[in-house]
């Protein structure tokens, strides 16, 4: 057998389980869902009124345009979320000495990484989907997407879930414990609440608009925008898709380093 095949073959079996272990063990998966899904509900239904009016400039509250613009920015949290699961299953591997067995076998070395990463995305994508079908439920609506913008926003989703969970498995690898994965990667559900997920940068106080403008997530909720609601996207598209090639390949790079270190 070819080395790509024995590559394709073993990281297939890698998926399988870690996509077994989280049909089976579903409580953390619902648990980080939960809180996208209640902040849309929040956001939506408390706030709304009051966030839309002092958005719009105008002094009238419209709930319904308030709707369309936070929704990207809660599907790009839920992908943040979601990979905080990624670090705890990888600590989770690290720890319990699964690792360690599976440096001994005759298996592909990479295809124990590569099996937690498309499990994580194939996760952030079919939680994307059940927050963005609540959020249609809600009355979120896209009417002027065409298939091919719906096409290039759904990539943008997956390109971001990628990066960001190649980060999350090299968090996992170098925590010592599930619980300690879980606040290493707790930057990554943080980061999407000083962004321009709930408010415009602009609306921002002057010393903090640097930071919500040029963090990952900014650019990627402004272009999600632009490709599901026509506003404008400007350098947004590029500087999204370069920070998720960086973050990929740093993610990469670390979890990689890591994991063909000798066990101490």
């Amino acid at each position: 057998m070819s080395s790509l095949s024995l590559a394709v073959r073993d990281s297939n079996t890698m998926l399988r389980r870690n996509l077994l272990h989280a049909r089976r063990y579903p409580s953390l998966t619902l648990n980080l869902l939960l809180t996208p899904i209640v902040l849309l509900l929040l956001f939506v239904y408390v706030f709304g009124d009051v966030m839309s009016a002092g958005m719009g400039g105008g002094g009238g509250a419209d709930r319904s345009a308030y709707i369309a613009y936070v929704v990207p920015g809660i599907l790009m949290m839920t992908i943040g979320g979601t990979v905080v699961g990624t670090a705890v299953s990888v600590s989770n591997d690290m720890t319990e000495g699964i690792i360690a067995r599976f440096r001994t076998m005759a298996i592909h070395r990479g295809s124990v990484l590569i099996g937690h990463v498309a499990g994580s995305v194939l996760q952030c994508i079919a939680s994307v989907v059940l927050v963005g079908a609540v959020a249609v439920a809600i009355g979120f609506r896209s009417t002027n997407a065409t298939a091919l913008e719906w096409l290039a926003a759904l990539g943008l989703l997956a390109l971001v879930a990628l990066a960001l969970t190649w980060i999350a498995v090299g968090m996992g690898m170098i925590s010592p414990n599930a619980e300690a994965a879980s606040n290493n990667a707790l930057p990554l559900v943080v980061l999407p609440l000083i962004s321009s997920a709930f408010v415009p940068v602009e609306a921002m106080p002057g010393w903090f608009q640097p930071i919500a403008e040029y963090q990952p997530f900014t650019p990627a909720i402004e272009t999600l925008r632009g490709l599901l609601l026509g506003t404008e996207i400007g350098y947004n598209g590029w500087l999204a898709v370069a920070w998720c090639l960086a973050l990929s390949a740093l993610g990469y790079t670390w979890s990689k380093s890591t994991f063909n270190r000798d066990p101490k």
